[in-house]
């Protein structure tokens, strides 16, 4: 018999899911099984031991007794998972962290990595596995560990946050849904004059599954709403060889957050972000490629503003610009 204590991040779940968290080996009939046949019980806050339903809800200090053996327990806790070794240049810096409290850690991410680790076949290290290379699962409960609050594209810099319980994942993963709960500025640099100095855009975007000889998202009037805002920071003319190419310097702010929707709508006005490799300019992107040294889409997650959950106060954060962003604007400046 193993008895498991309650703590805040593993109450008020169904009794159901929080074993199939904790015994991932196990199929949901096998527990309902186990139950079924009181193998489980619940010690309550009173210190009654009861035989729950599986829909039951657990308390906080609530323990859970699982009557099998220890060798049972360790296969059925059992998970195949690829190991995964951060190497020392990849790991976590105190530099890439914007904001930390009890509850929330909040990165300027780096481009060039995904934020979820991808199939068994890569051995990319992802940002959710720095996090847990950092924290080396100080932060970890019985089924919880810190979590991805929101997402944004491999090739997207910039501002993400990461839960470090599950209430305030709980709350800001609900906000991130809401039109007016917080607000998403970004950062991005595209090619030519904007025909307005600011304006909104509000094309309804499709998301195409499995698509392979087209674009993942494309514009579409009878689709998902989509609503982006966007105001002219900077302007930039360079004389070219054979051309004048201008380069503008934008401010972007979503009240939906639609997959691509920046990179979508920002081609949709002709002004597609720079090296933008699915909607951009692939001609010019290979030309800033080759003179500028520019590899991945000029966009950055820059600012956000929310409620935390937790103290019960806004706040309103900022990632820096990244090297590579910064080095081409002042190039561009020059």
């Amino acid at each position: 018999m193993k008895e498991y204590n309650i703590t805040s991040n593993d109450a008020d779940q169904r009794l159901d899911k929080f074993l199939k968290k904790l015994f991932p080996n196990a199929s949901l009939s096998f527990l309902y099984k186990l139950n079924r046949k009181w193998n489980i019980k619940i010690i309550t806050t009173q210190g009654e031991k009861k035989k729950k339903a599986n829909e039951y809800k657990l308390w906080l200090w609530e323990r859970v007794q699982i009557f099998l053996s220890d060798a049972d327990i360790d296969t059925l806790q059992q998970i195949q998972k690829k190991s995964v070794q951060v190497p020392w240049d990849q790991k976590l810096q105190k530099k890439d962290i914007v904001f930390e409290d009890r509850d929330l850690l909040v990165i300027n991410k780096k481009a060039g990595i995904n934020v979820h680790p991808g199939d068994h076949k890569t051995t990319e290290v992802s940002l959710i596995e720095q996090v847990e290379d950092y924290y080396a699962g100080s932060l970890d409960s019985l089924t919880f560990k810190p979590s991805l609050i929101h997402r944004i594209d491999r090739d997207t810099s910039g501002i993400i946050l990461i839960a470090k319980g599950k209430h305030t994942l709980t709350k800001l993963s609900a906000d991130f849904k809401k039109k007016d709960a917080l607000q998403k500025t970004y950062y991005a640099i595209v090619l030519w004059k904007l025909s307005r100095e600011s304006g909104t855009i509000t094309k309804k975007l499709k998301r195409i599954e499995n698509a392979k000889n087209e674009n993942k998202v494309q514009l579409s009037d009878s689709w998902q709403e989509a609503i982006t805002h966007y105001k002219v920071l900077d302007e930039f003319k360079l004389d070219l060889p054979l051309w004048k190419q201008v380069i503008s310097c934008v401010s972007v702010s979503i009240e939906t957050g639609r997959m691509h929707q920046i990179r979508v709508h920002m081609a949709a006005l002709w002004n597609p972000i720079l090296w933008d490799k699915i909607y951009g300019d692939k001609k010019l992107n290979a030309y800033f490629e080759k003179y500028f040294h520019i590899t991945r889409q000029m966009l950055h997650a820059w600012k956000i503003e929310f409620f935390h959950p937790e103290i019960k106060k806004k706040m309103s954060l900022e990632a820096k610009l990244k090297d590579d962003m910064k080095k081409f604007i002042n190039l561009l400046k020059k």
